[in-house]
């Protein structure tokens, strides 16, 4: 993960579903074509949620690690 540019950070620990997703589609909304978002978030719900989310949106999970409890997503703006 740390030679693909981020061009936004999320931080979405302590929120549980839908506001990960939400927050998230906000935040991508924000960014152009091809873009990269790293979003953050401690929700397990949210494994799922991103994986249905990225389906239907056509958004790219790039990556998606979990440490601690804590899952880091890095999403690419189709």
């Amino acid at each position: 993960m740390s030679d693909i540019a981020v061009n936004a950070e999320l931080n979405c620990e302590g929120l549980n579903c839908p506001l990960p997703i939400l927050k998230t589609k906000k935040a991508m909304d924000g960014l152009g074509s091809g873009e990269i978002l790293k979003m953050t978030a401690t929700d397990p719900g949210s494994v799922n949620d991103m994986d249905s989310w990225s389906k239907r949106t056509g958004n790219e999970v790039v990556s998606h690690t979990e440490d601690g409890g804590v899952h880091t997503y890095v999403i690419r703006k189709k």
